[in-house]
């Protein structure tokens, strides 16, 4: 009997725990680990810190979901991990032993790495976490009642921007709901070469539609620009210039868990976990990651350095082909390992409008450079779709589904997207066993 063990239990680590479990006979032990005591779908809580939807909507509880889909849960932090005896360190329980190990853990917020930001004893919001949208949310309803300049945007080195389009936009339309878009102008401010950019260049008209939309809104956009310091009113540029504000969300760089970056070998200087195609760490067999948590090289050199997205889509992908490996590993089925594809979908919700943006898949080819697919596509539908996608996915995790076959038809059907594929489909290299590292 072996104990398939889950480091988080987010976008990738919930759907990977529930896929192990439908895959490996009874005999098997999956044991969740997770600090939060609610799963939550994160893209959710930017309408949270709006006001727009009580938190209830984008969270389950976790006890019940595991003691309903027969997952071992065990609540608390992880502190320690060693590879050479197989055991890891709850905070407040006793080591867990594991014969495969998972790490679906998500990302840390370098809050540290631009002085004043943050809402833990900074200046600045956040959207990252419900506690971070519940402060940005009780900060806002404050906000409306003395409302002044905004200043929303990324620190350098993020690797997630939607979330601050989003934010700005979803905040020009409730302030013009509400007769006070006059009163208040915005900022968005960006390590990204161009407005659209998004961490992945070359996206068909991802430029021209972002740009266009932020211009009708009435919305400065400062790219290529390096947050320095933020200070109680003021954001300050490394070039010198400050941004006055009186509201500010400002999304973090990202780094790995504090206990990956404390094993040597397991993670880069960052806490970023390499990885075979398979999800496998190249160094520790028996080890599996995905999602935010592993390392994907940017291949874009900008002028401020950016980080690549890793979408709840492309972290869903990544811990299904991780379940399937593992369960592959331990012969539970007979089938060839899978890898992801990285193709990525994003549904945008900007206001009365939404931009589809579509990678397939987000690293271009190394030798062509090209993609797939790859464009941008915008209008009101995309907020309808977003909306639905989310009361699916509750709907799924509620009752115990991975990624099933309907989904990965519907995603190839509508957009042309195939999430995972064989091994077999890489090089002829990787297909005999000497896998090539993804980053």
């Amino acid at each position: 009997m072996a104990n398939v063990v889950v480091i988080g239990a987010g976008l990738g680590g919930l759907p990977a725990a529930y896929e192990l479990r439908h895959l490996l006979p009874s005999e098997h032990t999956v044991t969740l680990v997770s600090e939060k005591s609610e799963f939550t779908f994160v893209p959710g809580l930017i309408r949270v810190a709006f006001d727009l939807k009580p938190l209830a909507h984008v969270q389950l509880g976790l006890a019940q979901l595991a003691q309903r889909h027969n997952l071992n849960w065990v609540s608390g932090k992880v502190t320690a991990l060693d590879p050479t005896s197989q055991h890891l360190t709850v905070e407040g329980q006793a080591a867990i032993a594991y014969d495969y190990l998972l790490i679906a853990t998500g990302a840390s917020l370098a809050w540290d790495w631009v002085p004043g930001a943050g809402p833990h004893g900074g200046y600045t919001h956040s959207v990252c976490t419900p506690d971070h949208a519940l402060e940005a949310r009780q900060a806002w309803l404050e906000f409306l009642e003395n409302p002044g300049p905004i200043v929303v945007g990324a620190a350098p080195g993020a690797g997630c921007f939607g979330p601050a389009y989003e934010f700005a936009l979803i905040a020009d339309q409730e302030l013009r709901r509400r007769g006070l878009r006059d009163q208040v102008p915005i900022t968005y401010v960006t390590p990204e070469p161009y407005a659209g950019h998004l961490g992945v260049s070359g996206v068909n008209r991802a430029r021209e539609l972002t740009a266009e939309l932020m211009q009708e809104r009435g919305i400065k956009v400062i790219d290529n620009a390096t947050i320095a310091a933020v200070e109680p009113q003021a954001v300050t540029l490394a070039d010198g210039r400050q941004l006055p504000f009186r509201y500010s969300m400002i999304l973090p760089a990202f780094q790995g868990a504090q206990f990956i970056r404390a094993v040597p070998g397991l993670g880069d200087e960052k806490g970023f976990i390499p990885i075979l195609p398979t999800q496998r760490h190249p160094q520790f067999a028996n080890i599996y990651a995905a999602g935010v948590s592993v390392k994907l090289a940017q291949p874009d050199v900008t002028p401020v350095p950016i980080g690549l997205p890793k979408s709840g889509q492309m972290a869903e992908a990544m811990a299904t082909a991780a379940a399937h490996n593992i369960a592959v590993d331990l012969k539970a089925i007979k089938a060839s390992p899978k890898v992801p594809t990285l193709e990525a979908l994003c549904f945008a919700e900007f206001g009365d409008t939404g931009i589809a943006y579509i990678a397939a898949p987000v690293l271009p080819d190394p030798k062509t450079g090209k993609r797939k697919h790859s464009y941008a596509v915008r209008g009101p539908w995309v907020v309808w779709v977003k909306a639905a996608f989310e009361e699916y996915f509750m709907l799924k995790i509620r009752f115990g589904v991975g990624m099933p076959w309907y989904e990965r038809l519907g995603l190839r059907t509508l957009f042309g997207l195939q999430l995972l594929k064989d091994v077999s489909a890489l090089s002829k290299t990787a297909a005999t066993g000497s896998e090539s590292l993804v980053s």
